[in-house]
């Protein structure tokens, strides 16, 4: 859904289309994130950013990278 969006999305547009609560896609999203969990890294292909008062889910270059590799 990010791969078509180069601005992103917007978290509760996210929410909306997958149909999931904002805590079930705040836990993926951290899943497959930048950030460290424990201590594991996270894969770093999603970041979410702050753009005026809404969080946008952006996908990072290296998640555009595995979007491309694993692809139908």
């Amino acid at each position: 859904m990010l791969a078509g969006e180069a601005g992103g999305v917007s978290l509760p547009r996210l929410c909306k289309r997958l149909g999931v609560r904002m805590s079930v896609l705040l836990r993926e999203l951290a899943w497959i994130g930048e950030e460290t969990i424990g201590e594991h890294p996270g894969p770093g292909w999603v970041r979410v950013e702050a753009h005026g008062d809404s969080s946008v889910a952006v996908l990072t270059e290296r998640g555009r990278e595995r979007f491309v590799q694993h692809r139908p």
